[in-house]
């Protein structure tokens, strides 16, 4: 396995592919409205990262046919944008790549269609706040492993499980690199495999499910969701290791 270490001038060019897809994020949950289709608000979030200068990163990668994965309620990560009307109630997924000059970017939010239930809140605020664990407790030195080990215990301990068999990742050159970073620990001993250090840049993103983590993807070849056929949460952000700490690149 070969993980870059990124010079702090390269780190300034993913930041900016990153900053984008975070300004994109704020306008969509700012602009999105109950009626609005999962098309519109891809439309929305392709014109507005276009508009910043960046390409959608999404759009034709592996075959996926959009810009933002837009995943409501049941599905969890992936889905894929249609007619589909948002509804008050409803929680959106926001999943969104861009790439710039030859540097990519990515980040996710679940975010709620007006008023939402407590249950949801609680979804939601799992996969946020694991996601922030994350980053605070990260340091030169710690495992991938023991990282990985560390979101399934802070999931586990809201009542949640993680998703099973889709993972962080690494970014630069291109939107997925090495490592892979599971929300669990999924082989061997938390203190075995590749140590985080200072120049490495990657994507941690819990993926939350409510009762069981395996997945089912649907017809359309893209949506996840759980077994458990209940709602799921997601969020997402690209972090930099500078200075003995994680940085956060894909923040507004």
């Amino acid at each position: 396995m070969s993980i870059a270490i990124r010079k702090p001038a390269e780190i300034e060019k993913l930041r900016k592919a990153n900053q984008i897809v975070g300004e994109t994020l704020q306008f969509l949950q700012e602009s999105v409205k109950p009626g609005m289709t999962l098309k519109e608000i891809d439309q929305m979030g392709e014109e507005f990262l276009r508009s910043k200068g960046a390409k959608p990163s999404f759009k034709g990668l592996y075959g996926f046919p959009a810009a933002v994965c837009t995943s409501l309620n049941e599905v969890i990560i992936h889905g894929i944008p249609d007619d589909t009307k948002v509804k008050e109630g409803d929680i959106l997924g926001l999943d969104i790549g861009t790439e710039l000059e030859g540097w990519y970017g990515d980040a996710a939010i679940t975010m709620p269609i007006g008023k939402i239930s407590e249950e949801d809140e609680k979804l939601i605020a799992c996969a946020k706040d694991a996601l922030y664990h994350a980053i605070d407790i990260i340091h030169p030195g710690m495992r991938f492993k023991e990282l990985s080990l560390e979101l399934e215990k802070f999931i586990k301990s809201k009542g949640f499980t993680p998703l099973l068999s889709f993972c962080g990742h690494g970014i630069g050159r291109k939107p997925h690199e090495e490592p892979e970073i599971p929300n669990y620990l999924e082989h061997g001993s938390p203190k075995s495999g590749p140590k985080i250090k200072n120049g490495m840049v990657f994507c941690l993103e819990p993926m939350i499910c409510q009762k069981l983590g395996t997945p089912k993807i649907l017809e359309d070849k893209w949506s996840v969701v759980s077994q458990d056929g209940l709602r799921g949460s997601h969020y997402e952000h690209t972090v930099a290791v500078v200075g003995n700490k994680a940085e956060i690149l894909s923040q507004p």
